[in-house]
């Protein structure tokens, strides 16, 4: 079985022949697989090996984001073509290093679903032991994993390229998306003048996108099958940014923990899938094995914020559902950026609970209990006689 390595800890730049930070269809392959075949990928962190196992925030502070999403690949697949269907099994993901992260960027700094509540750098790094995962940065927490790939896909086409970059101008141009960046480009097997053409249009990794990208969906475990469209002879597989756990939305941007890994991947194909499902986007079959809990506090939120309300605002009230459990885990014991980076990191539940009752949308978050070694229940906190002692 071919096994594609990652040098642990060592930025992609100084090991560009395993992959790279950008899409472009004119990318060198890698390696080539055939349908029904099945390799080992290894792929490096998402912020590129930047996040070091301390207790000092300032790397997480000062990140680059530019280098985000290190990739493996990409893999050619024979006989793949556009207007294929490729399927991906994902057999199995483990860590490679046994320690994971998961942060809050600083506002300036890229920030995430909370920026405004909370605009200060914070992390956690987590050891990986087995099914579960501690933080000493986040104490009385044991989650189980569900790790996942945060990012797959397959190369665009060249008209698909120019697409990206013509309806995205607009938005980079408010600050709304971010546009191609050669300075920090990875361009897998190219250099000098070629590199420089490319790198200038190369898209860069943080949405998801037509052909895949950065999708973040944590029910993406061992045992997913995922249909990608083929836009470009070979398909042009690639992957990267795992995680050991998340919750629904990855709501800290920084906040899976996040890990380098080894997945477990098998390939095949579906000759002319695209016009005969009519498919332009991926479909996934998520994994029937994941973490069991029976017990969930769940939190509503509506879209109302700051006294202003919003017409079925499906952001806004899920950033008040998240912003409501935020605040009861400061009444256990938790700071508002611990419980903020639980919230992404644990494998917690959103829902949209009502999309069409005017003028309020209603989302909710629901967060399992058995994770933590105390009674986080309303009963819990009815019982904890410190606590009514301390409110008075």
């Amino acid at each position: 079985m071919q096994h594609f390595k990652i040098k642990p800890g060592v930025p992609l730049a100084e090991q560009a022949e395993l992959g790279h930070n950008r899409w472009h269809p004119d990318l060198p392959f890698l390696a080539s697989v055939k349908p029904g075949e099945s390799i080992l990928i290894e792929s490096l962190d998402f912020l590129d090996a930047q996040i070091q196992d301390t207790d000092d925030v300032s790397d997480v502070k000062n990140v680059d984001l530019t280098r985000a999403h290190p990739l493996t690949g990409p893999f050619h697949v024979e006989g793949a073509e556009p207007g294929d269907l490729l399927v991906i099994d994902l057999l199995d993901i483990k860590p490679v290093t046994p320690v994971g992260f998961s942060g809050v960027f600083a506002k300036e700094n890229g920030g995430g679903f909370l920026a405004d509540y909370f605009p200060e750098a914070d992390k956690a790094i987590w050891d990986l032991k087995g099914l579960y995962a501690t933080s000493r940065h986040i104490p009385g927490v044991r989650i189980a994993g569900l790790t996942h790939p945060g990012l797959m896909g397959c190369l665009p086409s060249h008209d698909l390229l120019a697409e990206w970059n013509r309806r995205e101008a607009p938005l980079a141009a408010k600050g709304l998306a971010q546009p191609p960046n050669p300075s920090t480009a990875v361009l897998r097997g190219l250099t000098g003048a070629k590199f420089d053409e490319m790198a200038k249009v190369a898209a860069r990794t943080v949405p998801p996108r037509e052909h895949g990208g950065n999708t973040d969906i944590k029910d993406l475990s061992a045992g997913t099958r995922i249909f990608f469209p083929v836009y470009v002879k070979g398909a042009g597989f690639s992957m990267g940014d795992l995680h050991f756990s998340q919750g629904d939305g990855e709501i800290g941007f920084c906040g899976a923990i996040e890990m380098d890994g080894v997945s477990h991947v098998g390939f095949d194909l579906i000759k002319g899938g695209m016009a005969k499902y009519n498919i332009t986007s991926p479909i996934f079959m998520p994994s029937i094995v994941k973490p069991h809990y029976e017990q969930w506090l769940t939190f509503e939120g509506i879209s109302v914020e700051n006294g202003v309300n919003y017409y079925l605002d499906a952001t806004v009230a899920y950033r008040q559902a998240c912003l409501k459990a935020i605040d009861y885990l400061t009444h256990f014991g938790y700071t508002g950026s611990q419980a903020y980076m639980l919230l992404t990191a644990a494998p917690v539940e959103g829902r949209i609970g009502g999309i069409v009752d005017i003028p309020n949308c209603a989302c909710t978050v629901a967060l399992p209990t058995s994770i933590f070694d105390q009674d986080i229940t309303p009963k819990g906190m009815l019982n904890d006689k410190s606590y009514w002692g301390r409110k008075g």
